[in-house]
């Protein structure tokens, strides 16, 4: 799990999900908390902003539950209930409350009404393998605040 806390890794993963012309203005680890409303969905995610785009994708890819038995994974992954690129100007609302431990969670609801609950950690996880994980997550909620989003 402490590869999940590198920033080279971090873009690595986020620079897949890239639009054409977009470059990432900042990138954390966070949690998904809820997909749809309906379903509760724990997953370790990089969430980033670029100057046009939310991307939220999943930090590792799941193939297995159990590697010593190969028994497939066959949840949902956050990217196949509702993508991983959402246009910032198809954020109908986005409701920023403080959670446990300094955690900021994001409610964001879009236009064709996809929800997606996010939570942004304080801390970029042990280790200093994402340095600039404070910086990257204030940007992150100034850009998320930044488009009349409920507070």
């Amino acid at each position: 799990m402490a590869g999940i806390f590198d920033e080279g890794n971090m873009r690595q993963v986020l620079g897949r999900c890239l639009p054409e012309g977009e470059t990432l203005c900042a990138g954390i680890h966070g949690i998904t908390l809820q997909v749809n409303k309906k379903k509760t969905s724990y997953f370790d995610v990089y969430i980033s902003v670029t100057e046009h785009y939310l991307i939220v994708a999943e930090c590792e890819e799941r193939k297995y539950l159990n590697e010593f038995y190969r028994v497939p994974d066959l949840r949902k992954t956050v990217a196949q209930d509702i993508g991983t690129c959402f246009p910032l100007e198809e954020i109908q609302s986005c409701v920023i409350k403080n959670a446990f431990m300094g955690a900021v969670n994001c409610s964001i609801t879009l236009k064709d009404g996809s929800f997606l609950k996010l939570q942004l950690p304080k801390r970029g996880g042990l280790g200093g393998g994402m340095p600039h994980h404070t910086e990257y997550r204030e940007k992150i909620i100034a850009r998320l605040s930044g488009l009349n989003c409920a507070h």
